[in-house]
């Protein structure tokens, strides 16, 4: 798994690949977890490079969901993959995420 973040026009955009499961959802954690405690208020991220995401994967991004909407901040996910975008759909996580299709309309529907 890899973790790319950049920052764009005030946005923090934190790219992952690979799976994202018990093994590898703490370095997640951890990266979203940095992101929300520097006060990074519009976050994205992409997950265009992600083919499979566990329950623990799925509690790690709705946990930092909660954190950024407790500091008012925002979050928005882009490039959701077949299978990740199923996941989301059997559980109802797209009715609680912002997702968008690509990286660049998230960053758009930030800075609007």
């Amino acid at each position: 798994m890899e973790i790319n973040q950049q920052d764009v026009d005030g946005i923090r955009i934190i790219g992952i690949s690979g799976r994202i499961d018990a093994t590898t959802s703490k370095d997640v954690e951890a990266a979203l977890n940095a992101s929300v405690d520097q006060n990074q208020s519009k976050i994205v991220i992409d997950l265009a490079g992600v083919e499979y995401i566990s329950s623990v994967g799925l509690r790690v991004l709705l946990a930092t969901l909660k954190k950024q909407r407790q500091k008012q901040g925002q979050l928005k996910l882009a490039s959701l993959q077949p299978f990740v975008r199923e996941v989301f759909e059997v559980t109802g996580f797209t009715k609680l995420f912002s997702i968008h299709p690509s990286r660049d309309d998230a960053v758009k529907s930030l800075l609007s």
